[in-house]
């Protein structure tokens, strides 16, 4: 009931969606989206500028290159100085589909969507959307991690909230996540178990980013890490923590998915080298030397609770398919009503729909004349079953309802009225017993009769009624019924 998409990219599946929002960039919320996409796009500035880096969508032709800064001093494991903050030029915003808005402020989109950008405290450019309509106020969470100080959130302070659309990837009781920064001491614990061990950590291509940096401040060394990456970190403008030199530092940023048996087992041919893995998911260790850190970017369980206990909306909804967890939360929704969608109909169809019923009003009457003109169907003639095989009968069906439908007089460019009326009657005759065409005509035969009032069932029962059922008399009956109908008519 809202023109609203989230993270959804098919357009083809999401026809009544005219306002598209991407929460984040992380892969599996960017499925369909491609440079190709050619409709308004509305994120966070952040997500606006990786968006255009990493898939080029909105505008055309590549940004210029940026000239990288001279090279700091490099840091080795021994004594190395601490990495020092540098300021880094404000990320350009892409125009053309990408419609960046500020986090935190409201927006007014279409006349119809309010819409307030909330950081979801995920990955870097990761935001939450409050939306607000007709069709109520709904709190869309996207990928987050709850904190406290999100209830300090002017915008969600004292809501009511209709539907929480909730991340609920660790949604279960046992299940528990420490904090990050618990996590991250964690991490630092385990690097200095290992003093003279290179260490390699395994992070997807956004996000982790905070943890890098605490190690690196925590060590005092760099972050090797590779080109594409280093590139993204100056976007991102983090501390200037990370290189691209190998060797300069002793921990080296690495994808997930290099984290292996083979791979370990290549490293420490060179030098003795262990691997961390923060995630929140379980892994198996394949190697003695990977060390998983449970460092997750999603909500806990008791933070999920903590989170629907002090928003109290009115309904749950998670976002994770096949994870039942609104009986969790049952306790803490609110009793408020939720509010009904607007079911205001826009000024085109509202005409359209005028215009519809006006012909309607002429359509019993046209059917029955076009029922006398052509009470023949032109190359099709209706004999008795025996004549006929089953595989002539649906050949044949086809035929007359083609016929029957493109030539109504009250067909449209959307589709033709008279099929998709008699799409439902076959339905309703077929759940139950399928009268014969003798005894519907004498049925409708019975109705009063004026210029004004046609019976509606006339036109569905014999120009739709399907062709098993008409083939049980012959065409003189049917010519014959046809004319008594309106002899009765013009005698009354």
């Amino acid at each position: 009931g809202t023109p609203i998409a989230v993270d959804f990219w098919s357009v083809r599946r999401a026809a009544g969606a005219r306002l598209f929002f991407l929460s984040h960039m992380h892969s599996d919320h960017t499925v369909g989206l491609s440079s190709t996409w050619s409709r308004p796009l509305y994120c966070s500035p952040l997500t606006a500028c990786l968006l255009h880096r990493r898939l080029q969508v909105g505008v055309p032709g590549r940004r210029p290159a940026r000239s990288s800064p001279p090279r700091p001093v490099l840091a080795a494991r021994s004594s190395p100085p601490r990495p020092v903050l540098t300021a880094r030029l404000s990320p350009q915003v892409p125009t053309c589909w990408i419609r960046p808005l500020e986090v935190g402020q409201s927006h007014v989109l279409g006349r119809e969507v309010t819409v307030t950008l909330l950081d979801s405290n995920h990955c870097p450019g990761s935001v939450m959307f409050l939306f607000e309509g007709a069709f109520g106020t709904i709190l869309y969470t996207g990928d987050f991690r709850y904190t406290s100080t999100m209830q300090g959130e002017p915008a969600l302070r004292g809501r009511h909230i209709d539907r929480l659309y909730l991340d609920n990837t660790y949604c279960h009781p046992h299940r528990p996540l420490p904090s990050r920064q618990h996590a991250t001491r964690q991490a630092a614990h385990v690097i200095r178990m290992h003093p003279r061990h290179q260490v390699v950590i395994g992070v997807y291509s956004l996000g982790k980013e905070a943890l890098l940096v605490d190690l690196a401040m925590e060590f005092s060394t760099w972050v090797v890490v590779s080109p594409w990456r280093l590139e993204q970190m100056r976007l991102l403008e983090l501390p200037d923590v990370f290189t691209t030199e190998e060797g300069a530092g002793w921990i080296r940023a690495v994808d997930i998915t290099e984290i292996r048996w083979d791979t370990l087992v290549s490293w420490n041919t060179l030098h003795p080298t262990i691997a961390i893995l923060p995630t929140g998911r379980p892994v198996k260790v394949t190697h003695p030397n990977i060390y998983p850190i449970l460092y997750s970017d999603h909500s806990s369980f008791s933070e999920l609770c903590e989170f629907v206990k002090w928003l109290k909306p009115c309904s749950v909804i998670p976002i994770v398919r096949g994870s039942i967890c609104q009986a969790y939360f049952q306790e803490y929704l609110s009793s408020a009503p939720q509010a009904l969608p607007d079911l205001k109909i826009p000024k085109p169809v509202q005409e359209s729909a005028q215009q519809r019923s006006k012909r309607k009003a002429q359509e019993p009457r046209r059917l029955l004349k076009r029922a006398a003109r052509h009470s023949v169907p032109r190359g099709v003639v209706y004999e008795s079953p025996e004549k006929h095989t089953e595989k002539s009968e649906e050949s044949m069906g086809v035929k007359v309802l083609q016929q029957n439908c493109c030539e109504s007089a009250f067909c449209s460019e959307e589709g033709c009225t008279c099929c998709h009326t008699g799409k439902e009657e076959g339905k309703e005759e077929l759940s139950g017993e399928q009268p014969g065409a003798a005894g519907a005509a004498s049925a409708v035969s019975q109705a009063p009769v004026s210029d004004e009032h046609f019976p509606t069932g006339f036109a569905g029962q014999y120009l739709l009624t399907p062709l098993n059922v008409l083939k049980q008399n012959s065409s003189q009956k049917f010519d014959k019924l046809v004319e008594d109908f309106f002899r009765r008519g013009e005698a009354s």
